[in-house]
């Protein structure tokens, strides 16, 4: 017989209990993010002020509108998080079947912070995004140690600029 498969860290990840989504709608500023993503590695010293607007669609999924600079211009990435039969847990599908990412809203306080997991394969991420692009200390606390427990560091944690965002993009910067 062959062992089970291994976890997935995700599956250790507790989602918020009792999160009604409508109370995550709104703008949320990208305050940090944990990944050993090595392209984020390599070019951490390039990270540009990054904000997201989150839409409950039909009570159960999310769209959410990402807006960055590239280029010194203003992109705007959309998304869209299908519900899973568990609450707080979603799913954004790819093109192909293995670019699939499971997405966990880990903590939440829908007035001033809200931690996201995501997993893609094995690799996993985790990014505190705020209300205001500067959150208190005790946030970052909390979000520092929601990394730790998914066995990422600090040597993979990025903060990111709390100025030079982006509102909008025009119709030619739009990636879904």
């Amino acid at each position: 017989r062959r062992p089970p498969p291994p976890r997935s860290p995700l599956e250790k990840v507790a989602a918020q209990e009792g999160l009604s989504l409508h109370q995550l709608s709104g703008k949320w500023f990208l305050v940090g993010m944990a990944s050993r993503c090595s392209y984020l590695a390599e070019h951490n010293h390039q990270l540009e002020a990054t904000t997201m607007t989150m839409t409950v669609l039909d009570g159960q999924s999310l769209a959410i509108s990402t807006f960055r600079k590239l280029d010194r211009m203003c992109w705007e990435i959309r998304q869209h998080y299908l519900p899973t039969q568990a609450p707080g847990r979603f799913l954004l599908k790819g093109h192909r079947k293995s670019s699939k990412v499971d997405v966990v809203v880990g903590e939440a306080d829908p007035s001033s912070f809200v931690i996201l997991y995501y997993q893609k394969g094995r690799s996993i991420s985790v990014k505190l995004y705020g209300r205001t692009s500067l959150v208190s200390d005790t946030v970052v606390d909390k979000f520092e140690q929601r990394i730790r427990a998914v066995g990422l560091s600090e040597d993979v944690t990025y903060y990111f600029p709390a100025y030079g965002f982006c509102d909008s993009g025009d119709e030619f910067h739009v990636l879904d």
